[in-house]
């Protein structure tokens, strides 16, 4: 009777012990939210909730009307300043010319030294009037450059593949600048939260190797720990293990090195890979 109670002790021990290497968790998503640097009225919505779209597919194009008046004011400007350019530098060269034969008529005595001085005051207006121009020519450019900057900024393009999750406006309505129109789930942005008492954090390092299952999710699934909190919190309120509730612990997060079938707020067990 008393080898029984022992071996049922012991067996009991042994299971507190493997449960301690069971963590609850859940997944999370680091969302790509994907917006315009532009203020403008939704056009065109490409994708719909739980399409999934290649790097650089377009998701969503603003109305072009308004910006494009400006870029095409600034092109114009950019060809009168291109045009100014052009003069200046044929009004330049010809005052050049002049004051090159007229140090050569002064020098043989034929040339008389107040317009030789009205020539060389001519040139050097010329030259400063060339590069007032070519200066404002510049100006023209980085304002056409910008004006197409923006109307380019218009369409946008999901920057890698991914799931579109949510869609926070429609054709027809107006979005602020930044405002996301939508939120992409790269495959490689899942991870998991969960939180792990201090005797365990030993264990826990950053670059840990941890397995993570859930329900329906198959065969446990790999993570790599990239974060532990360096302070302790209360057990929140999403893990309902009984016997972890007020104990201190800290959150750690871990990411999967690929595709995962863990869904955002899904719950998770972490266990400790031996």
């Amino acid at each position: 009777m008393k080898r029984s109670v022992v071996l049922s002790l012991a067996l009991l021990v042994a299971c507190g012990r493997a449960e301690t290497n069971i963590l609850q968790g859940y997944g999370e998503a680091d969302y790509i939210y994907l917006a315009s640097q532009e203020t403008g009225v939704v056009r065109e919505l490409n994708v719909r909730e739980g399409d999934r779209v290649e790097a650089g597919a377009r998701v969503f194009t603003l109305d072009p009307d308004r910006l494009a008046l400006n870029e095409q004011s600034a092109s114009a400007q950019g060809a009168a300043a291109a045009s100014a350019v052009r003069t200046a530098q044929a009004q330049a060269t010809l005052a050049q010319r002049n004051y090159a034969r007229g140090v050569e008529l002064f020098e043989r005595g034929f040339y008389p030294r107040a317009r030789l001085d009205s020539d060389r005051a001519a040139m050097d207006a010329a030259v400063a009037q060339l590069a007032q121009a070519r200066r404002e020519a510049g100006a023209a450019s980085a304002s056409t450059g910008l004006a197409r900057e923006r109307l380019s900024d218009l369409d946008g393009a999901a920057p890698a593949a991914g799931v579109i999750e949510r869609i926070y406006h429609r054709p027809g309505e107006v979005v602020a600048a930044g405002q996301p129109i939508a939120a992409l789930l790269a495959p490689t942005n899942m991870k998991v939260r969960f939180f792990a008492p201090e005797p365990m954090l030993s264990r826990l390092p950053v670059g840990a190797r941890v397995l993570v299952s859930c329900d329906d999710c198959g065969e446990p699934v790999a993570a790599i720990v990239s974060y532990v909190a360096h302070e302790p919190q209360f057990t929140p309120p999403v893990i309902y293990s009984l016997d972890q509730r007020e104990k201190l612990v800290f959150l750690v997060e871990a990411r999967f090195e690929g595709e995962s079938p863990v869904r955002p707020g899904m719950p998770v067990d972490v266990r400790l890979a031996e």
